[in-house]
């Protein structure tokens, strides 16, 4: 199963980016064995200013067709790393090919493509910036593909 990140807002050099990819590398790694990945990061930029409805136009013709949408959003489902392990787990087998995570910009996802997504994840009921949230998605994955494989990284 192909995973996508399409996020608004181009991550540059710094500390957030060497995190994310090492989740990221770390993700490859562990999940081709399972059948998940690779991870392909999708980065949009509204260069007009349009607002959400802009971005959420430019995010939407970054998903691929056909793929489950997962929408990080303040208002999406709370769950603990093994739960998020065992829906990654089920996308797979269900037969989805590919699974894209959505991430917007500053002010959120526009109404239009969150009501789209097929699921909605929450990283909690405080606001995270947008750029932080691709690093905690990439540990995340990583956590996910570790805790299916069987391995000691996540610890309860």
């Amino acid at each position: 199963m192909r995973v996508h990140i399409c996020a608004v807002g181009r991550m540059r050099a710094g500390p957030e980016r060497e995190l994310l990819d090492d989740y990221l590398k770390r993700f490859d790694r562990t999940g081709r064995a399972l059948g998940l990945g690779p991870v392909t990061m999708h980065e949009v930029e509204d260069k007009k200013g349009g607002g959400m409805d802009a971005e959420a136009a430019l995010l939407d013709r970054a998903i691929p067709k056909g793929a489950v949408i997962c929408a990080l959003d303040e208002r999406g489902r709370v769950m603990p790393s093994p739960e998020f392990a065992k829906k990654l787990g089920d996308w797979r087998d269900q037969g989805t090919s590919d699974l894209a995570f959505v991430i917007g910009g500053a002010d959120g996802i526009a109404k239009t493509l969150r009501d789209r997504a097929d699921f909605k994840l929450s990283f909690g009921a405080m606001v995270w910036p947008h750029m932080l949230v691709r690093v905690m998605l990439s540990e995340q994955l990583y956590r996910a593909a570790t805790i299916l494989a069987g391995g000691p990284y996540h610890r309860v």
